[in-house]
């Protein structure tokens, strides 16, 4: 079905970037498939669809294992953007087997659930001492003070970074992830590219000391697999390295973040939290399905789709609107409704197939980690201020949290 320019769904209005999921009942009621010409894609809505795509070998993250941009009907991005693509285009995110299945495999090691609960101690420890911080302060922004810095820490010592250099990962990650907006500016562009050339750079410096000194760290891993016969390419292991870190705290820094938001306009559901701490596994669930920190995965069509009778054709590329998945009324019951006991829940916002998202485990400990800390330590945490929302659309978070410890 090819929708009509009449749609609520605007992701560059304020409006819809505060709320977006009343524009996404009013897709889900249009059909299956919408065509959204703004950003030349179409928009998928449904959960069950979005399931099943996922899942759909005849769509890929890329087609350049296929066909040239040229036989795909696509431009070659500009020249100047080369230093954000070389950089993107070689983590396993936007790979396709068999290069995927390579760099996956290896990488999946550091994340098998025995090493991930290896490491719930030490993001625990770390958990508890940020928030003591915030407690002793009597508030402060909860993203800056203790959402950002768990989880960049947590991935940061996984990837073997010295806590003096952390600083400077953050900044060049959320310059990178501009690029992941709809319709990026030229502005967006020319920063990401410069955090592309500097993050690399960097990397590129720490895998040479790597090789001269080994650690227990994951660069290091990822240096011993290839000198062993796995074979990855510097520029993999950097790409890999990036993605890792973009991918291991973007999420689970919004989640936080909307997650407590949430809660604040939902007394009701926090006063059933704070009375009984045995919720926070399901509460993360339904926190990460009710206001979800990745709204939307694309996807290119790389041989022809059918979608409702409306036929997607190779070169077209589809936005899995995973937000609108999540408040699907076919699958979740009365889905605008934060509910922290929803135990049968199917959520997408860790996505599904063969790009699943491998830092699940650990995402989901940090996340229990924060939040157990918050609710032990600071039971009367409160909203100081209002927050106000990125303008951003598919990566969903804040721009900060103000709270005090009353």
């Amino acid at each position: 079905m090819s929708g009509p320019h009449d749609l609520a769904f605007d992701p560059w209005d304020p409006a819809f970037l505060a709320d977006p999921y009343p524009a996404y009942a009013e897709l889900r009621a249009r059909g299956r498939v919408v065509r959204y010409e703004p950003s030349d894609q179409w928009l998928v809505p449904h959960h069950a669809d979005v399931s099943a795509l996922l899942r759909d070998r005849r769509l890929g993250r890329t087609y350049r294992h296929r066909f040239s941009h040229e036989e795909f009907g696509r431009q070659a991005p500009p020249p100047e953007h080369e230093p954000f693509h070389t950089l993107n285009d070689h983590g396993m995110l936007d790979l396709e087997p068999p290069d995927h299945t390579r760099i996956r495999r290896l990488v999946s090691k550091a994340f098998t659930p025995r090493t991930v609960e290896r490491l719930k101690p030490y993001v625990e420890d770390l958990a508890n001492e940020l928030v003591a911080g915030l407690v002793r302060d009597g508030g402060g922004d909860l993203l800056a003070d203790v959402a950002e810095p768990l989880p960049v820490a947590v991935i940061a010592e996984m990837l073997g970074i010295p806590e003096a250099d952390r600083g400077q990962l953050r900044p060049w990650s959320a310059a990178i992830c501009g690029m992941y907006e709809l319709n990026p500016s030229e502005q967006t562009a020319a920063a990401a590219v410069r955090a592309s050339l500097e993050f690399s750079e960097y990397l590129r410096g720490l895998i040479a000391q790597r090789r001269e000194h080994p650690g227990e760290d994951l660069v290091s891993g990822l240096i011993a697999a290839h000198d062993e016969g796995d074979r990855l390419t510097e520029q993999e292991m950097i790409s890999t390295a990036v993605l890792l870190l973009n991918a291991g705290h973007e999420a689970t820094v919004n989640a936080t973040v909307n997650g407590w938001w949430a809660l604040f306009r939902n007394p009701g559901q926090l006063a059933a939290l704070r009375a009984d701490h045995s919720l926070v596994p399901t509460a993360i669930e339904e926190l990460m399905r009710y206001d979800t920190p990745l709204q939307l995965f694309e996807r290119w069509v790389l041989d022809d789709i059918e979608i409702d009778g409306t036929t997607i054709p190779r070169g077209a590329e589809i936005a899995m609107l995973f937000g609108s998945a999540n408040h699907d009324p076919a699958v979740f019951a009365d889905p605008g409704r934060l509910d922290l006991t929803r135990r049968d829940n199917p959520h997408i916002s860790f996505s599904a197939g063969i790009h699943y998202c491998i830092g699940a485990p650990l995402a989901r400990i940090e996340l229990a980690a924060s939040m157990t800390a918050l609710l032990r330590q600071a039971p009367t945490l409160a909203l100081a201020a209002e927050p106000a929302r990125k303008p951003n659309f598919v990566i969903r978070g804040l721009e900060g949290l103000r709270v005090e410890v009353r």
